[in-house]
């Protein structure tokens, strides 16, 4: 098999594939992420106008309230949120809306922490997906 594998540690255990987003700046999804549309609206990220929706998202952390939960909860319900999370630092927070997804809704993004050097080789708009033990795969 070609491509990259990456053992990360599962916050919330599940599958999901997409292309990379790469967030060099952390985002907040409570007032920076629309859940009817998926789209970054905070005008101060870097990437305001591009959209989370079924893309493997890879940012150091989330920033700021603990209301972030429930607009990835709710993007889970519309269909809206992340194919998985991918994180440098942990972040309860948005592990919390996931893992609240999962029971609501089973379904859920995975949500997983990758060590520094790993979470700085995921490179931008590749293919990728995670497995429920937080391994990445990134084709190649």
């Amino acid at each position: 098999m070609s491509g990259v594998e990456l053992e990360g540690r599962a916050l919330v255990a599940a599958t999901g594939a997409g292309r990379v987003l790469r967030l060099e700046e952390p985002l907040s999804f409570w007032g920076g992420v629309d859940p009817v549309t998926g789209t970054i609206i905070d005008r101060r990220h870097p990437r305001c106008g591009e959209s989370v929706a079924g893309r493997v998202l890879v940012m150091p952390y989330g920033r700021g309230s603990s209301s972030s939960s429930s607009v990835l909860l709710e993007g889970v319900r519309l269909g809206t949120a992340p194919a998985a999370v991918v994180l440098r630092e942990l972040d309860g927070i948005l592990a919390l809306g996931a893992a609240v997804a999962r029971e609501l809704y089973e379904k859920s993004p995975p949500v997983i922490l990758l060590d520094a050097e790993d979470w700085e080789a995921t490179p931008e708009g590749a293919d990728a997906s995670v497995d429920v033990s937080g391994r990445l795969r990134i084709a190649g």
